[in-house]
């Protein structure tokens, strides 16, 4: 309930920021650099005067749409291969699951930041790039249940009846397969958070003057002895985020799966 919580008032101010946010993101103010926190500006200002609670709030938008973008691609590639892998075994599963093995011998964040050396930076890019690198551990999860449903005796019952290889793949045994993951994609909102608030701090994520946790918290790396807010901050709403999500996903599995039930 805690990660529920936490997820649905994310959501909350990532759609009502323009509501919430008391400044314009982008609004420079030179008259109030660096101010601490105050009545005025309640997470205070940064290097160009702009409020950094506004910020924050619209900075929620970025992570959370690059989390569900880049999720959404990881979850599709890896249920179609592990699907396809599962179901068919022989040698297609023999040539999906070394492909899998080649694509995790590379470091995951190393191998994003090679792309993006290539691509560029920006949010679209981001969102494509961890999708289609971060799609291994689905896969060997989606093929894991298939290997394990497609000998029950509801997907023999379907096959003598002369149902097809699409129809018994999608709507017998991979709704079947679908607890494992919902925890999967839950979990992996918070890693796509915390790949692309690293990839903004070392500069190859979301541009400035965009806002984005992760360049807000390069800001505060350049003056953490004088204005320590800009660090704490973003930094402790990337913390709480990827905190939910774990929650939620930790809950998710619990109550999908009756053996963790206590």
């Amino acid at each position: 309930m805690g990660g529920l919580v936490v997820i649905a008032l994310l959501f909350t101010v990532a759609i009502l920021a323009d509501v919430l946010a008391p400044y314009p993101p982008d609004q420079i103010d030179t008259d109030f650099i660096l101010e601490s926190p105050s009545a005025r500006h309640w997470l205070g200002t940064d290097i160009l005067g702009r409020d950094v609670l506004s910020r924050i709030l619209f900075g929620a938008r970025v992570s959370l749409s690059v989390g569900f973008v880049a999720v959404g691609i990881s979850s599709l590639i890896g249920v179609i291969l592990g699907a396809v892998s599962g179901y068919y075994g022989g040698t297609i599963d023999r040539v999906v699951m070394r492909f899998v093995d080649i694509m995790l011998c590379f470091p995951t964040f190393f191998l994003i930041l090679a792309v993006i050396a290539f691509v560029g930076p920006s949010i679209w890019n981001i969102m494509v790039v961890i999708g289609v690198t971060s799609w291994m551990g689905v896969t060997r999860l989606v093929r894991a249940e298939f290997l394990s449903i497609r000998e029950r005796d509801f997907v023999l019952a379907a096959k003598s009846q002369g149902a097809g290889d699409y129809r018994i793949i999608f709507l017998h045994i991979l709704p079947n397969a679908m607890a494992p993951i919902l925890v999967a994609a839950t979990l992996g909102v918070a890693a796509a958070v915390l790949v692309e608030s690293g990839l903004s701090f070392l500069g190859l994520g979301v541009q400035p003057p965009d806002p984005s946790w992760g360049n807000m918290l390069t800001e505060g790396k350049d003056n953490i002895e004088i204005a320590w807010w800009l660090s704490v901050f973003p930094g402790c709403a990337i913390l709480i985020t990827v905190m939910g999500y774990n929650l939620l996903g930790e809950a998710i599995r619990d109550t999908l799966d009756p053996r963790l039930r206590q």
